[in-house]
């Protein structure tokens, strides 16, 4: 809501104005057997920065306290009239650095008033819905990125808003927990200063055996947020065999902001390791049996000799005796 008497007059005097509704101008024509749908997007005359050709996103720029204004123009080519409703929302990042929008506001999403959240659009019309955006006076300065959602007919579609809160900005990020597997590098970006960021990124391996990696500083396709973190990676699929290397990632973005960090990888084919061991083993094992079955041919012959001996003894002792009894007896 605004901050003071006057802003609030202002948006009481938004809201009951009526919404401009343009029929036919500007309404593209739908094509043969085709279901026209429904779009959204900035008033080409409204914004602190207006363009007659068309703007890709809202962009607002203020110090806190001050209310800003522009329009959002929503399009219905259908041949029935369309209800759609308006809300503002804020931006963020996925954990893998896309953009999506928070299902509760509380930043630049919950800062946007409708002159109507509700509209209903004739047929073949074009209707612009006045807003405004209220900077809290405790506002940090910086950008606070968010979007204008209208929603119809089961779907949402949404415009981004570009805010800037007037006062010192900040261009800083880091990069955390880089790690390497699988055939990828990981790591970790985060934004750490005030303003939106899109890095830029380079690799580089060194290992024992020379240079392994030397990938040249490339855009990301990330729009890093402030304050927010975000996993990515990048492929890496001829790293070396048998080395040890040490990667170093180094990020850059707008605004002087630069980060670095290495990771230790050492890389042993376990596979061909593995497969040697059982080669070792296998030959550790035959040569065992050779050689065990060696001895016990060598033992069994020495055995045999000295039974026969003992053998050959016991039946000369025998005849003796023999001999002496029956020489006893005669």
């Amino acid at each position: 809501m605004p901050s003071s008497p006057r802003a609030r007059a202002r948006l009481r005097a938004l809201c009951g104005a009526a919404v401009l509704l343009t029929a036919g101008a500007g309404v593209p024509a739908a094509a043969a057997g085709t279901a026209p749908a429904w779009s959204v997007s900035p008033s080409a005359g409204g914004g602190t920065r207006p363009a007659q050709d068309g703007r890709p996103y809202f962009y607002a720029e203020g110090v806190p306290g001050t209310v800003l204004q522009d329009k959002v123009a929503v399009t219905n080519p259908g041949c029935r009239p369309l209800t759609v409703r308006l809300r503002g929302a804020d931006a963020d990042n996925t954990g893998t650095g896309a953009l999506s929008l928070r299902t509760r506001s509380t930043d630049t999403g919950a800062w946007i008033t409708f002159a109507r959240r509700e509209v209903k659009i004739p047929a073949r019309t074009r209707a612009e819905v006045p807003f405004t955006v209220t900077v809290p006076a405790d506002a940090t300065p910086g950008d606070h990125p968010g979007a204008v959602v209208a929603s119809a007919n089961g779907r949402d579609s949404g415009v981004s808003v570009h805010l800037r809160v007037s006062g010192p900005t900040l261009s800083a990020l880091t990069v955390e927990r880089v790690r390497v597997a699988g055939g990828r590098i990981s790591y970790d970006l985060v934004n750490r200063g005030n303003t939106v960021l899109t890095p830029r990124l380079a690799v580089r391996a060194d290992g024992v055996l020379g240079r392994a990696l030397d990938r040249r500083p490339r855009t990301l396709p990330v729009e890093l947020l402030p304050g927010r973190r975000v996993t990515l990676s990048e492929p890496w699929k001829n790293a070396p065999a048998l080395d040890s290397v040490r990667v170093r990632l180094t990020v850059t973005a707008g605004g002087g902001a630069h980060g670095e960090a290495t990771a230790t990888k050492r890389f042993v084919p376990w596979a061909a390791v593995a497969g040697a061991c059982a080669v070792i083993l296998a030959a550790g094992g035959a040569a065992f049996w050779l050689v065990r079955r060696r001895r016990h041919a060598t033992g069994g012959n020495g055995e045999n000799g000295a039974t026969g001996g003992n053998d050959e003894n016991g039946a000369n002792s025998g005849n003796h005796g023999s001999q002496e009894i029956q020489g006893s007896w005669s």
